[in-house]
């Protein structure tokens, strides 16, 4: 049966929404919270923003702080964590030869930003490949390990990868690099709301991390800590009064980042609201929350893989709250002409793709708190009646029937 949490949401009650992953979806008493706080904006801008911002913000970001375990000196609100990344590659002081470290399973819109830094700065980028499906965490390790140059300046590693849905052992790869002096930049997009994390326990030199995701913060929240000494060098990508800001009081880099110009900052003041509701969906708060994901997740794999035949891109050990699964076969539709008949005739939201390097299929499910087994048993039965081998039925990329 339905969750009965899908009515707290915006989400269509006739969808079966399996693609919490890719910007989330924000609850009504998160969107109420924000809206009374453009309301408030907007009785009085110059009083809000001139006055009135900056002790919300203090406030707001010690409470997104403490729930990321993460020092509120060392962390400064960003609208993404594709922003966060390229502000960490435009402060990085790169030379010609110099390496930037990626894995194959990573982001692409990070790929990009890369490549673009590294070419202005006359270095490159360096992937560590990792099969599909990965066997264990061990082979990620070693992958990586291996594709370590003395000319490795930085790596970026994912901590929940996008395309393969995989948590990877992000604390031994930490360690690994630093032990070989590379700094390290994780790419915690999926992480909060979906992991219990401590940015402290991972011990990167740079954190990002998204709200607007798994925490169900409104669209553009997201968070980059730094260590003191890496935040000391950091500059946002848009410079502005805070640049010569002198209040010793206050971080520096609060005052950079805290104001960029005219914006609405109302997406990162919510956000204790939405961490509020997850704590409230459950007596046991988040970790209920995160350990019922978590199970609906393997639960939805299971389902698929028994039905479908589908692989997993890796392990239950590397399993949060999204699963990702390769399509038996290579018959399939294009990932376009699949994912807009699956949404289009059977009312499921899911994303489709190609793995990289391979004509495999794949697509990737998500599980959330208005999630339940009917929306992957739907997912399934849509899959079925699509199969290339399933009879009496038209070309799979013929026009889908609106």
């Amino acid at each position: 049966m339905p969750s009965s949490h899908i009515s707290e949401f915006l989400l269509d009650p006739g969808l079966a929404f399996l693609n919490h992953g890719s910007f989330g979806a924000c609850p009504r008493v998160v969107l109420a919270a924000q809206s009374a706080l453009r309301e408030r904006l907007e009785r009085d801008p110059v009083r809000f923003l001139a006055s009135d911002l900056e002790p919300l913000l203090d406030a707001a970001r010690n409470e997104a702080a403490a729930f990321v375990d993460a020092a509120a000196e060392d962390f400064v609100f960003v609208r993404n964590a594709t922003s966060a990344v390229n502000t960490v590659l435009g402060s990085l002081p790169l030379r010609a030869g110099d390496e930037l470290l990626l894995t194959s399973h990573g982001y692409a819109a990070c790929r990009n930003a890369a490549e673009y830094w590294a070419t202005r700065a006359g270095a490159r980028v360096v992937e560590a490949q990792l099969p599909w499906p990965i066997p264990d965490e061990d082979c990620v390790v070693e992958a990586v390990r291996k594709a370590v140059t003395p000319r490795t300046r930085l790596a970026l590693i994912d901590h929940v990868t996008s395309p393969s849905a995989l948590v990877l052992p992000i604390e031994r790869l930490v360690r690994e690099l630093r032990a070989q002096g590379v700094l390290v930049m994780v790419d915690g997009a999926h992480a909060p709301g979906q992991l219990p994390l401590s940015v402290r326990h991972v011990g990167a030199d740079y954190y990002t991390g998204n709200f607007h995701k798994w925490c169900c913060a409104p669209k553009a929240a997201a968070f980059l800590v730094a260590t003191p000494s890496r935040m000391s060098t950091l500059r946002p990508l848009v410079v502005s009064h805070g640049a010569s800001a002198r209040r010793p009081e206050r971080p520096r880099a609060w005052l950079e980042f805290d104001w960029l110009g005219t914006e609405d900052p109302t997406a990162y003041l919510a956000v204790p609201r939405a961490l509020a509701f997850l704590q409230s969906v459950w007596p046991g708060g988040f970790a209920q929350l995160s350990a019922r994901n978590h199970a609906l997740a393997l639960e939805a794999r299971e389902l698929l893989c028994a039905r479908l035949g589908a692989i997993p891109s890796g392990p239950v050990s590397m399993t949060g709250s999204m699963a990702t699964l390769i399509l038996p076969g290579n018959a399939w539709a294009s990932p376009e002409s699949l994912y807009e008949r699956l949404r289009d005739e059977h009312r499921v939201q899911v994303p489709v793709f190609t793995i990289p390097g391979q004509s495999e299929r794949a697509l990737r499910v998500s599980a959330h708190v208005y999630n339940s087994r009917d929306d992957y048993e739907r997912l399934a039965d849509a899959l079925e009646s699509l199969a290339p081998e399933a009879p009496g039925r038209a070309p799979l990329d013929a026009p889908a029937k609106r």
